[in-house]
């Protein structure tokens, strides 16, 4: 870096970047990152969803993190949000069913129930 111009393009490019405000078109996946989830199994399934994205290619897809969601007993829980549905909330997580939400329901568009809040409160 040898100019103020280029310091302020590289801040630009990196508010685009994380300026989650603005991404209107795409997938994004938030897995909740507080301490609850944590210490209920979080960083596993963030990373499963992060590995499983990259292998699959799938540039339109986001995978954030966030802090407590408000039900730390069913922890991990990972929500997903896709243009013109509804947000689907998955409860207590795996690296496992990570990979198989993002096969099924990111992938295939199939919603897998047995593994959301509603399937659980049932």
């Amino acid at each position: 870096m040898k100019s103020l111009e280029e310091l302020k393009k590289i801040k630009e490019e990196t508010l685009k970047k994380v300026d989650l405000r603005k991404q209107k078109e795409g997938t994004r996946i938030v897995v909740g990152m507080a301490t609850c989830g944590i210490s209920a199994g979080a960083r596993p399934v963030l990373m499963a969803l992060l590995e499983e994205v990259k292998n699959r290619n799938l540039s339109d897809v986001i995978v954030t993190q966030t802090g407590c969601i408000g039900v730390c007993r069913l922890e991990p829980i990972v929500e997903v949000y896709r243009p013109g549905e509804e947000k689907v909330t998955y409860v207590e997580m795996t690296p496992e069913k990570a990979k198989r939400i993002i096969a099924e329901h990111i992938v295939n568009g199939k919603v897998v129930t047995e593994y959301t809040i509603g399937a659980y409160e049932k």
